[in-house]
Order: C-alpha cells, then sequence, then structure tokens
C-alpha cells in the first residue's frame, strides 16, 4: 500500500543554473509522508539549492515541486506561504540571532508573524528547549554564552517549535565532535518521530546519515544517480555511492585538483 501512497515531497524535472552553468539538471525524488531522506553528494552538487528551490528561497529555471500532490511553483503568493508556514528548518551553523535570549530564538518565526504572545513564547519555547535536552534556564541566556552542541540544539528546538510537518536539517553535525554528533541525530530522530513529520537532510557525515535517514539519495551532476535505504550505504553495489559513503579516493567520482 505504501507505493500508493501521494508523496509528500516530490521532485520532477528541476533545473536550475547559475550563468549560465547548471547545477540542478533534472532532478527527480520522492519523498514519502512520515519518512526521513538522506541527500548525499559532494561539495557543489546541488544539495542546499535542491533544499532552497523546495523552501521558495531559490525560483528553479524549471521542473515541478509537489508538496502533498499539490505544485507550489503554481500556487499563489498566499498558498505557497501557507504550505511553507508548516515546515521547520535547521540550518548549518545555527543562524542564531546573537542580540536575542535563546527563548526569541526559538519562536522568532511566531512571533514575527504575530501568531503568539510573547508570554505564551516564552512558555512555549521553554517546552521546546526541554523537547531537545536543555534546562528551563537557558532560554534566558544568549547564544554566545553557549556551546556549539547547545546551539545546535537550540536551532533544532527553533525548527520543531512550531510542529511542522516537513523539517529539513542542513548538514546537522557540522562542527561537533563525534560524540555530540550521535547525541544530535538521536534527539533529531526522536523529535521527527514524536511530530510524526516528513525529513529532509543533506549531510556529508556517513555515520550521521546511517543514524537519522529511512531513505537515501545521491545528487550527483546535477541529478540523482541512486535511491536506496540508509542503512545500505557503503553497500548499496552503485559503484558512485559506494565510493562516497566509504570515502575512497579511487572510483567513479573523479576529484579536480588544481596544480
Amino acid at each position: 500500500m505504501s507505493n500508493m501512497q501521494t508523496p509528500k515531497i516530490r521532485l520532477r524535472g528541476l533545473k536550475k543554473a547559475f550563468q549560465g552553468k547548471p547545477v540542478l539538471d533534472g532532478v527527480d525524488l520522492d519523498v514519502m509522508p512520515g519518512r526521513s531522506m538522506v541527500i548525499l553528494g559532494g561539495s557543489g552538487t546541488g544539495k542546499s539549492v535542491t533544499i532552497k528551490c523546495i523552501l521558495g528561497l531559490i525560483e528553479p529555471d524549471s521542473g515541478t515541486i509537489e508538496i502533498d500532490g499539490r505544485n507550489v511553483l503554481t500556487m499563489s503568493r498566499r498558498e505557497r506561504e501557507a504550505v511553507l508556514d508548516r515546515t521547520g528548518m535547521l540550518f548549518q551553523n545555527g543562524a542564531l540571532f546573537d542580540s536575542l535570549p535563546v527563548w526569541e530564538n526559538v519562536c522568532f518565526k511566531l512571533l514575527a508573524q504575530g501568531r503568539i504572545s510573547r508570554e505564551k513564547a516564552r512558555q512555549r519555547a521553554v517546552e521546546a528547549l526541554v523537547d531537545v535536552g536543555l534546562g528551563m534556564g537557558v532560554g534566558e541566556l544568549y547564544p554566545a554564552s553557549l556551546s556549539g552542541g547547545m546551539q545546535k540544539r537550540v536551532a533544532l528546538a527553533r525548527a520543531i517549535v512550531s510542529q511542522p510537518d516537513i523539517i529539513f536539517f542542513d548538514e546537522p553535525t557540522t562542527g561537533l565532535d563525534p560524540i555530540m554528533g550521535a547525541v544530535i541525530d538521536g534527539l533529531i530522530v526522536d523529535c521527527v518521530k514524536r511530530l510524526g513529520a516528513t525529513a529532509v537532510t543533506i549531510t556529508h557525515d556517513m555515520a550521521s546519515a546511517r543514524r537519522i535517514g529511512d531513505d537515501a539519495a545521491m545528487l550527483h551532476k546535477g541529478r540523482i544517480v541512486w535511491t536506496g535505504p540508509a542503512n545500505t550505504l557503503g553497500e548499496t553495489g552503485n559503484p558512485l555511492v559506494d565510493q562516497f559513503a566509504r570515502g575512497e579516493r579511487e572510483g567513479p567520482i573523479a576529484m579536480e585538483l588544481r596544480r
């Protein structure tokens, strides 16, 4: 029955070029409801561009982006904003506002849109911070006083505070030691499951990809060249994927070196 479901996110023929150089060259991808999809690929292969197209931060040159079976590119601005309001995002470097206390960072979007009072926002933020393993008092601190791992957790709290049904994670373990990376991965998995959300993660961290992902896809030369179970990474039988997952120098992916 699962293959009869409408994908939560469906990309078809997605193309995007910058200054005449193709970055996305016909991306096709399905992300099913309630699944965690990990997108892999080398630097500059278009992983972040793909997510930014879905979020409406970049307009693709052609193709379709469907969410729950509806093409967001043909929606009115109000309809598109309503769809995007149901999404959460954890940015690679946290992207916290240094001038705001943690609780305002967590509820920034809700406050900016006037969807919640400051009193309720503070309470909602504390609940989200507890969900990611931070004490109630952390909400009154400022980002500069937090460790990298704590900042990552605050960013995760911000991503989940509005209880979105789609959450994007951009390199969630970058800059963290292996143990803290595993902690963040565990929190991500727990939060996504608790919300019943669909997740899309881009990462270079293979251990993280296997922990977070149900499914995985690989971008290479602007196209998806493989999709399959995340727990098979490194043993997929696809030479491109296995070389990347194992971090092998020799293989079909040739790295250009400047001399």
